[in-house]
């Protein structure tokens, strides 16, 4: 058997442990810092020529951190190179443009050339002996000094010719000369001395080139001749977008060739510039002109984009720059024919057309093409789709919207038909008829995409959005009769409805686009009833719809938490219709709109009964609502404004019966009181006791109810409140009463609370009740102490004062204890 020890033996023993594994851990951990010390030191030292000596064995501060350099060899190498080669360019073009008085003709060209050439041969010397930094630095200056040449040149030999020209022609020599200049460093220089690996596949294509400066120069500098030529002819704006889109051409053949990765780099970058502006000129092109053949050339020339985009697409090493390339190539092939529609067809008919063509894209999904391409194409048809149903958004939102104007005029007559009613106080655009269609194919699009379970539920709530949304417009756009637009737009409410109550059968609960279609069925209810009040029986007639309808939807039980707020708030506005249809006053208005609160209370009861917990807050919100409007209404009329605050109380309190809602009797208790005091305003009731009293009889019997099922509540908490309610007032105001009847009373109700504070032990009636007493007899004693101090000298009151302060002090600890006495005495109250 092992011998185990007993429990604090065990524990000495872990504690010298764990003691001798924290020495051992200081212990490494000095060791450690001292070998980053001597490799720190040995890298310096390496840096510095002629030092070599060995560190110490052991550092002479083991904690001191090494000494950080602010800048590293090959990086102060670099800033001195680039600063050498930028002196010697400035001094090279200050030769060129300003020193060519001091020389001949012949002597300047063989200076300059001599430079040049002593300049581009440099590089490859340096370079077998492993200076490349250095061969970089002398290789920028030769080019650098190759373009003073042909600007010399041309000074020279070529003063008469176009500037544009001989910039375009010198441009394309450079550009092929830089490129070969490159090519022939990598054929001069082995590849070992050039800095590169000697692995077997150094030689593989990408491998990095002897020289990296030369390659990218010379693309950039061939992005400008043909540009610089078109211009040097005075081209058109066909032939310069032709010239952009060939030079995007070959940027792209660049940047997919297996180059060196700057080489990729800049191609890419002057691909999509060269593209870019080439597209925007063609797309100009093509949709200002007027006659159908200037559009078609435009065309042709997004054509030409299209096809470049698609080749780089094509042989794009990664997938995302081939679904970025052929998504443009998708949007170039439906600007082009667009233009060529939009000058074929009417104007309102241009975004139809592409919308078409846009769809036409979705085609792709069949072909054989890569995936990233496919992709990209059906990217380009959504974007279409997207931009075409943006372009009803101005019809729809004017729908949807317009009939708000008719709240500052209601019942101003029958209109002409519906567009009259809703674009009443807007202008109507002239673009939308085919607004509808636009919508419904975009619907039916996503509606196929959701049944081919592609973006699901995202694709369906989409669909459902955009066929509510045409199906809107449509009376509108066909300038049906008021009558009929207001039919349509119930059976919308109807549909939505029943398409809600579908989706949330079809899931089990409550799903998004069960959601989607209640909230499309109300924003169609309120531009229902929007629309209705051009005329009165037209208003009255749908709001008894509507509200008749979503409360035969409330009895749903996935649908009550949405329905049955809105046939309130429908409700709602019927009273408030009825009431001025019957030539009620506002304030008379406010009673009947007290129904709908009573009707919620109700529906809030019963659901609760029902288990439908998630529809009574929304209910009682709504209820709650129109109770405020039924306050603001009756505000005019105080006798009235009463009348709604005890009503409005009788509810809540009625409310406050269910046990989840007991809160609710505070709220009804203070309607009450407001509705008491509202009524003694109205009567013109100046005695503020009249107001304080019912409250402080209130709360004092609730105080006294709580003490007795809780004898250890405090007083404070119990009474406090209910005597401060009246004391409070009543003494504000005795001090401006000049009669003796309230402070008599006032000072006898403070007795008694004295007393029944002192009988009982209780704090706060014996200091409140006290203090009371005390302020009024003071206040009783105010005229005659007034005759006292005004018989005695003005000297008198300072001496007594100063006597006082003397007593004071000189029984200044009797007094302290005295105190601390009558503190116990009241903490020992409660």
């Amino acid at each position: 058997m092992t011998n185990i020890p007993p429990p604090a033996e065990e524990l000495r023993l872990l504690d010298a442990e764990l003691r001798h594994l924290d020495a051992r851990r200081a212990v490494l951990l000095r060791r450690r810092e001292w070998l980053v010390h001597v490799l720190r030191t040995a890298s310096a030292q390496r840096s510095v020529p002629g030092a070599g000596q060995m560190p110490p064995v052991w550092p002479v501060a083991p904690g001191a951190a090494a000494p950080r350099t602010e800048a590293t060899a090959p990086g102060v190498q670099n800033v001195l190179l680039l600063l050498g080669g930028i002196l010697l360019t400035v001094a090279a073009i200050a030769f060129t443009l300003v020193g060519w008085g001091h020389l001949g003709i012949t002597g300047r060209a063989l200076v300059l050339a001599a430079v040049t050439l002593a300049a581009v041969s440099a590089p490859v010397w340096l370079l077998r002996r492993g200076l490349g930094s250095t061969a970089e630095a002398v290789a920028a200056l030769g080019m650098a000094l190759t373009v003073l040449d042909a600007y010399a040149l041309h000074e020279v030999a070529f003063d008469g010719s176009g500037g544009l020209g001989y910039a375009a022609a010198a441009s394309a020599v450079l550009s092929a000369a830089w490129a070969a200049y490159g090519a022939a460093a990598d054929l001069l220089v082995p590849r070992s001395d050039a800095g590169s690996p000697t692995r077997p596949d150094r030689a593989r294509a990408g491998a990095c080139p002897a020289l990296r400066l030369p390659l990218p120069c010379a693309v950039v500098t061939a992005q400008v001749p043909l540009l610089l030529w078109a211009l040097a002819v005075d081209a058109g704006p066909h032939t310069l977008t032709a010239v952009l889109l060939v030079t995007a051409a070959a940027d792209t053949v660049v940047a997919l060739r297996p180059a060196h990765a700057p080489v990729r780099i800049v191609g890419l970058v002057g691909a999509c510039v060269a593209g870019a502006l080439g597209v925007l000129s063609a797309g100009w092109l093509c949709w200002s002109a007027a006659a159908p053949a200037a559009a078609a050339r435009g065309a042709v020339l997004l054509l030409l984009a299209a096809a470049i985009a698609l080749a780089a697409a094509r042989y794009a090493p990664k997938p995302e720059v081939a679904l970025c390339a052929s998504l443009a190539a998708g949007l170039c092939l439906v600007a082009g024919a667009g233009g060529v529609l939009r000058a074929w067809l009417p104007g309102e008919w241009t975004v139809p057309g592409c919308l078409a063509l846009g769809i036409a894209l979705l085609t792709a999904v069949r072909t054989p093409l890569p995936r990233p391409m496919r992709q990209g194409l059906v990217g380009a048809s959504l974007v279409v789709q997207g931009l075409a149903v943006l372009w009803t958004l101005p019809l729809v939102a004017g729908t949807l919207l317009g009939p708000v104007a008719l709240i500052e005029r209601p019942w101003s007559g029958t209109p002409l038909d519906i567009r009259d009613a809703v674009f009443q106080d807007a202008a109507w655009p002239s673009y939308a008829t085919p607004a509808p269609l636009v919508l419904a194919a975009v619907a039916g699009v996503l509606a196929l995409a959701e049944r081919r379970a592609v973006r699901r539920p995202v694709s369906g709530m989409g669909a459902l959005v955009l066929a509510w949304a045409a199906v809107v417009v449509t009376p509108v756009v066909l300038e049906l009769p008021c009558g009929a637009g207001l039919v349509a737009d119930g059976a919308v409410v109807v549909v939505t409805l029943g398409v809600a109550e579908w989706a949330r059968r079809g899931t089990g609960g409550p799903s998004a686009p069960a959601l989607t279609a209640l909230v499309l069925a109300l924003v169609t209810s309120v531009t229902l009833a929007l629309v209705s009040l051009a005329t009165e029986a037209g208003t009255i007639t749908v709001l008894l719809a509507l509200a008749a309808l979503f409360g035969v939807a409330s009895t749903r039980a996935g649908l009550v938490a949405f329905t049955a707020p809105a046939a309130l708030a429908h409700a709602t506005a019927l009273a408030c219709t009825a009431g001025a249809s019957a030539g009620l006053r506002p304030e008379h208005t406010a009673l009947l709109v007290l129904v709908v609160p009573a009707v919620a209370a109700l529906v809030a009861a019963r659901a609760a009964r029902a288990g439908r917990s998630a529809a009574t807050v929304p209910v009682e919100a709504a209820g709650a609502a129109a109770a405020l409007l039924a306050l603001t209404l009756a505000v005019t009329d105080l006798p009235v404004l009463a009348s709604v605050l005890a009503l409005c109380g009788v509810v809540t309190a009625g409310t406050a019966l269910r046990p989840e809602r007991r809160r609710a009797g505070h709220a009804a208790a203070a309607l009450f009181l407001l509705a008491a005091w509202v009524r003694l305003a109205a009567w013109e009731v100046t005695t503020p006791e009249a107001y304080t009293l019912p409250v402080s009889v209130a709360a004092l019997a609730v105080g006294h109810l709580r003490r007795r099922r809780d004898p250890s509540v405090s007083s404070w908490t119990a009474h406090g409140a209910g005597l401060s309610v009246t004391l409070v007032p009543s003494l504000l105001a005795m001090w401006g009463d000049p009669h003796w009847l309230r402070p008599l009373l006032l000072g006898t109700a403070a007795l008694a609370v004295t007393l029944v504070g002192a009988r009982f032990r209780l704090q706060a009636p014996l200091v409140l009740g006290g203090g009371t007493l005390a302020l009024v007899a003071l206040h009783e004693l105010a005229p005659y102490i007034a005759q006292v101090v005004g018989v005695l000298p003005r000297w008198a009151p300072p001496a007594l004062a100063g006597l006082v302060l003397l007593a004071l002090g000189a029984t200044y600890e009797q007094r302290l204890r005295d105190a601390r006495r009558l503190r116990e005495a009241l903490g020992r109250l409660h």
